[in-house]
């Protein structure tokens, strides 16, 4: 069996803003991510396993069964030719997924997820 490093990306979401003057954020309607707010941004990276803890708890969920998928060397075969989130599949090599977070609002999160193959 192959060995892999998997990477996590924060490909879209929206972390928001300090707000000096203590307005309460309406995180559903303005579009922010409660688990992003503040702290993290699009293009912030996390290992997988490493940083698993880090991750908002719904999302996590959402990237179980595709991490389960890829770790184990298996391939979702859809690539959504034409969009944003056109894959890459190579067994031998690079392969990427990208998953929503649970969240139905605006504010969801978009995770990119890279398997690497290490060298024997």
């Amino acid at each position: 069996m192959k060995d892999y490093i998997i990477e996590l990306e924060i490909y879209e979401g929206n972390g928001g803003e300090n707000r000096v003057d203590e307005t309460p954020v309406d995180f559903a309607n303005e579009g922010i991510c409660a688990w992003m707010y503040r702290d993290f941004k699009v293009g912030q990276k996390f290992r997988y396993p490493e940083d698993f803890g880090e991750l908002c708890p719904w999302l996590v969920d959402s990237l179980s069964g595709v991490i389960r998928v890829l770790e184990h060397g298996g391939m979702l075969p859809w690539k959504y030719q034409g969009t944003p989130y056109e894959k890459v599949i190579d067994p031998n090599g690079v392969t990427t997924e990208y998953v929503r977070c649970l969240d139905p609002t605006a504010s969801g999160v978009v995770i990119k997820v890279t398997r690497t193959v290490l060298p024997e």
